[in-house]
């Protein structure tokens, strides 16, 4: 990056984060997953912005029973081993399970057992608010999508951030983390059952629910660019601003 800088005629930076402005950083995530730590001034947590592309509802399981939403990573996982796994761990417990393939297409059919629904996608905004337990990889958006809905999780993470995500996940009291190498039928079974039966990990879950309803991600991290928008201009001369 110094070289490119030099090239255009910029002074070196020494930051090791030299590509995130000195300005504002916005860590656009729930507080309760950040780990205690003194921020510099202008780094801010503002709580999740979500996206989601556009979907049809899926018809949620009517059956009795505490749901389960399996959401598997829309990125890694190709031949859904993770959605296996909780699928065939999952089938003889008393639970409705809605599924979705992500719409990947893996060469080896999906076995879906009586109890379970599988889509090809769904909207994380219908279903996670009625979901009593979600399963997934730990994707950051999967994360704070389910716990701002007020479902506790079961993290079973891939790659990338995801381990980190369920770690923190298992650290702030709203879900567990069951790790790659530990990852089987009896796995998914034996913490999907203590999800339902420890209330502590819903309360949890609707603690932080209670905080993302009354702070609005994207309004909160709008208003910080908008201030910082501002600031920067009020320090430019006249005669900067016009040229």
């Amino acid at each position: 990056m110094n070289e490119t800088r030099a090239r255009l005629g910029l002074a070196p930076i020494e930051r090791f984060h030299g590509g995130i402005s000195e300005l504002l950083a916005i860590v656009a995530t729930l507080p309760q997953l950040e780990y205690p730590r003194r921020w510099p001034a202008h780094v801010l947590v503002t709580g999740p912005l979500f996206f989601e592309l556009p979907a049809e509802e899926v018809a949620i399981p009517e059956r009795d029973g505490p749901l389960v939403v399996i959401a598997p990573s829309t990125s890694q996982d190709p031949e859904c081993v993770l959605l296996r796994t909780a699928l065939e761990g999952l089938a003889d417990e008393p639970v409705r399970v809605l599924a979705t393939t992500n719409r990947h297409r893996p060469e080896r059919p999906i076995e879906v057992p009586g109890n379970a629904v599988l889509s090809d996608w769904m909207p994380y905004s219908q279903v996670m608010p009625v979901a009593d337990v979600v399963i997934c990889h730990g994707g950051h958006g999967t994360v704070v999508r389910s716990l701002a809905a007020g479902t506790p999780l079961l993290v079973c993470p891939s790659v990338g951030d995801m381990g980190e995500n369920a770690a923190r996940v298992a650290w702030s009291g709203a879900g567990l983390s069951l790790p790659r190498r530990l990852l089987s039928r009896r796995g998914v079974r034996l913490a999907t059952r203590r999800l339902l039966a420890e209330g502590p990990f819903r309360a949890r879950a609707e603690e932080l629910a209670a905080w993302a309803a009354e702070n609005d991600g994207a309004t909160r991290a709008a208003e910080l660019v908008e201030d910082a928008a501002r600031n920067a201009t009020s320090r430019l001369s006249p005669a900067r601003i016009k040229s």
